[in-house]
């Protein structure tokens, strides 16, 4: 597939955030951003958790920028564009922004303007911009927490792969600490199995 110049953010998510309201509170924030910016919806079907089901919506993408958010998390309205410039200033190949927390406390303050050190690579979150054809590349895999998490393999997984990855000094987006998150972890939270099958969704802002 050639891929389109453009961004796509892609959600994965299960039953629970739909209903609960977590999800539509997701996808209107990617709605109201000020860069034009598509949308992929990848469900759960299977409980599979959040990174297989991730690297399904990556696989529906049809433009060569692809953002992440989890289901019930939200971003700023620039916080697409402000990556956008990063990525176009630096000609960075990943980018990875900072956040608020509501309902917790920041476990990583130590990294938050910190300029990115390829010899002490360290966590992100899921929340980046990426060049597609690298995220294929390198792909997500159920991590588990004490090996750092999916995003961190995933982080590493571009780092290897030679990605120039940039940390933008700027809190873009809001990370919610609820007491049902799953951490991508099927069964854990609020995820678990998924009573109807459907195809991820793009729909284009």
């Amino acid at each position: 597939m050639t891929l389109r110049p453009g961004v796509t953010v892609v959600i994965p998510f299960h039953a629970a955030r739909e209903l609960n309201g977590m999800l539509e509170r997701a996808a209107s924030s990617v709605r109201a951003q000020t860069h034009p910016t598509e949308l992929v919806l990848a469900r759960d079907v299977h409980a599979k958790g959040a990174a297989l089901t991730r690297h399904c919506g990556l696989l529906e993408v049809e433009t060569q920028w692809t953002a992440f958010l989890d289901s019930d998390d939200t971003m700023d309205p620039g916080h697409i564009a402000a990556l956008v410039a990063c990525a176009d200033e630096t000609g960075a190949d990943y980018v990875y922004p900072w956040f608020r927390v509501v309902g917790g406390s920041d476990p990583f303050p130590m990294f938050f303007r910190r300029p990115w050190d390829d010899d002490a690579p360290h966590s992100t979150t899921v929340t980046v911009l990426v060049r597609t054809g690298l995220a294929r590349e390198v792909g997500f895999v159920s991590t588990p927490l004490e090996q750092g998490g999916e995003d961190y393999a995933f982080t590493l997984g571009c780092l290897a792969a030679g990605a120039q990855i940039v940390h933008l000094p700027e809190k873009t987006w809001t990370w919610y600490h609820h007491g049902r998150n799953s951490s991508g972890t099927p069964g854990v939270g609020d995820a678990g199995p998924q009573p109807v099958r459907r195809r991820a969704q793009r729909t284009r802002r």
